[in-house]
């Protein structure tokens, strides 16, 4: 055992070593790109990570590229200089440790590639992959327009489309990667390329649900679609068994097909904190239509309005992103999908979210949520081996956050419990569907398998032709790699 520690504790020596090397070779070749720990630029790009697990990362260094060609000098150079490893940055808000951080490499972040530019006849949209979707979205009101981007501040344009992305116009257009028409990429080699559907069809639909393992995109070209606002209420219940009833209800209901309304996106949120449980909705309607009837069996419901507003896009995120922290402490993260139940299932499921996090009850700075939400209704244009144009997936998402890292383990512990008993209950009534989407999982969780062999061999296939040494395999750890 001794042995094995010495060895790993000189790789990463050498490793560190290599790096550093490598960061001073990059100050050299651009200048004022490149910062170092206890510099202000350094200590400023690291806090503005969401979770404390990214944050208590160190790279040797940080790298700021401000255009492709200086991303492909970074690419050339650190794939001559082999055993630097490099993460890729741009919003920072997955939660796992080392998703776009790396200790003792080289951080790449990309937040000053954020440029927003409309074509001619304003149909698409180049957005830059280090953009903030909250500071996009301004940019195009004037326009009337907005994009399939993130629903609170903060979230980065290049991590939420490669990982799907889940939009207010999901139930229309589904994924925010099914409307991306372009990737500019900075392959392993150095190479840029265009990739379209017509180009390198191959790469175009790997590159939906890719995630960072094919090279580093410098611009994204997406769809654009109308918007003179949009509606969004907000809601909040007595947390009650006949309540929780009502909702189940209410959501079972919405959810079924002969109820689908696609301008209709909402999210059903159990939260826990301080020893209180609270139910809320958020209702976000596409068009400015103030009372939508497909949410008549919410608002029915005895409730405490909280917002209700017709606004523009980029100010429902601001003011939804009111209840939410910039950043969090340590956050644990789980999903899974399944076809709409009955009332009664989503009971189930509710009680035994309720049940399991008792355990928890005495974590220091506890919150735990329990989201549910309709998945989006895909078109198919990507790799998720989900049925083109089904209404009725539904998507959770169980987060917890908490303030200290001796926690690690009972958290993930009950987390896991809860999720692997509501999936064993789905699955005893043939609901329960293989997807996991990639933007709410945990590392532990098995998202590329999930979406089938045939999907999995199109991502391989790709990667062996397009980064025949494996550089975003090996050099590149961070986040979901593709099975061997």
């Amino acid at each position: 055992m001794f042995q094995y520690i010495l060895y790993a504790l000189v790789v990463a020596l050498r490793a560190s070593a290599t790096a550093s090397n490598t960061c001073k070779l990059l100050e050299t070749q651009m200048p004022g790109r490149v910062s170092y720990p206890i510099s202000a630029t350094y200590n400023a790009s690291l806090a503005t990570y969401y979770s404390a697990q990214e944050r208590d990362i160190d790279p040797a260094c940080i790298f700021r590229p401000t255009s492709t060609s200086e991303v492909s000098k970074f690419v050339q150079l650190v794939t001559a200089n082999r055993g630097t490893r490099f993460a890729v940055r741009g919003g920072g808000h997955t939660l796992f440790s080392g998703a776009a951080n790396i200790d003792g490499g080289i951080t790449v972040d990309m937040r000053s590639m954020n440029s927003v530019v409309l074509s001619n006849d304003h149909r698409v949209a180049q957005l830059g992959p280090g953009g903030i979707f909250s500071d996009v979205y301004p940019q195009l009101t004037d326009y009337n327009l907005t994009v399939m981007g993130a629903r609170v501040p903060g979230i980065g344009v290049g991590g939420f489309v490669t990982g799907g992305g889940i939009t207010f116009l999901s139930r229309k257009y589904g994924f925010s990667c099914d409307n991306i028409y372009g990737y500019e990429l900075v392959l392993a080699s150095g190479k840029v390329i265009y990739v379209t559907e017509a180009s390198y069809p191959d790469l175009w639909i790997a590159l939906k649900g890719g995630s960072n393992n094919f090279g580093i995109i410098t611009r994204f070209d997406v769809g654009t679609f109308p918007s003179d606002g949009m509606l969004y209420r907000l809601l909040q219940y007595n947390y009650t068994d006949s309540v929780l009833n009502a909702q189940a209800q209410a959501f079972s209901n919405f959810m079924k097909p002969a109820n689908y309304d696609p301008e209709a996106m909402m999210g059903l949120f159990l939260d826990y904190t301080g020893g209180v449980l609270s139910v809320s909705t958020a209702l976000w309607y596409a068009e400015p239509v103030a009372n939508p009837a497909v949410y008549n069996a919410f608002t029915k419901i005895p409730n405490t309005p909280i917002v209700s507003e017709i606004a523009s896009v980029a100010d429902v995120v601001t003011n939804f992103g009111e209840i939410i922290p910039a950043i969090e402490g340590r956050a644990f993260q789980l999903t899974f999908s399944f076809q709409n139940p009955e009332p009664s299932v989503y009971m189930q499921l509710f009680k035994t979210w309720e049940s399991g996090i008792k355990r928890l009850a005495n974590v220091k700075g506890i919150f735990i949520e329990f989201l549910t939400q309709p998945q989006p209704v895909t078109n198919g244009t990507n790799l998720f081996n989900l049925k083109p144009g089904k209404t009725d997936y539904v998507n959770i998402d169980m987060t917890a956050t908490y303030d200290d890292k001796s926690d690690d383990t009972l958290i993930s512990s009950v987390m896991n419990n809860i999720v692997n008993q509501q999936r064993s209950l789905l699955k005893s009534h043939g609901l329960l569907i293989d997807f996991i989407y990639l933007n709410y999982a945990d590392i532990s969780q098995n998202v590329y398998q999930s979406w089938g062999q045939n999907s999995v061999a199109k991502l391989r296939t790709a990667s062996k032709k397009y980064d025949p040494r494996g550089v975003f395999q090996t050099t590149v750890p961070g986040g979901y790699k593709i099975p061997k």
